[in-house]
């Protein structure tokens, strides 16, 4: 869905502020009564634009201290290997994101973990059970500057 109009982009960035946000408070914020803004809301949740509502926790609360970015190089490549690395990787609870790329590397991944252990044990398991052999290159983060999931809507 492209035809977002200025109240849907309003009420996108109103959302990703504060997704707990009622809609009284959302519909007066945008300057619509109720009703047509819950409608708005759930044409945006139907058609996909809004695709969930979540509580964003805390890393350091839960253990999960460590932020680790790893490259990941198969030795060879096609699309049935493809498939079986993106099988591999969607079981790892440990990793946030996996993003298939191009460049010098073939897969970039976001995990976090509890420590050196966890790492160590993330990347052996990783590599030993990709279907093909594998370099990695990693990267720990010593300070996070900005991570952010808020998307700008403006046009």
């Amino acid at each position: 869905m492209t035809d977002l109009d200025r109240i849907d982009l309003k009420i996108l960035d109103n959302l990703q502020r504060d997704g707990r946000i009622s809609m009284t408070e959302l519909a007066e914020r945008i300057g619509l009564s109720t009703s047509p803004c819950s409608e708005r809301v759930r044409r945006l949740e139907r058609n996909g634009v809004i695709t969930g509502y979540h509580a964003r926790v805390d890393p350091a609360a839960i253990g999960r201290t460590l932020l680790v970015f790893i490259e990941i190089t198969l030795s060879a490549k096609s699309g049935d290997l493809f498939d079986k690395v993106r099988d591999e990787l969607l079981n790892l609870p440990e990793v946030m994101e996996c993003h298939l790329v191009s460049g010098g590397f073939d897969y970039l991944i976001k995990a976090r973990l509890r420590g050196m252990d966890e790492y160590r044990h993330l990347l052996g398991n990783l590599l030993k059970n990709l279907p093909v052999s594998a370099e990695s290159r990693s990267y720990v983060v010593m300070e996070e500057v900005k991570e952010s999931l808020f998307l700008p809507v403006g046009r």
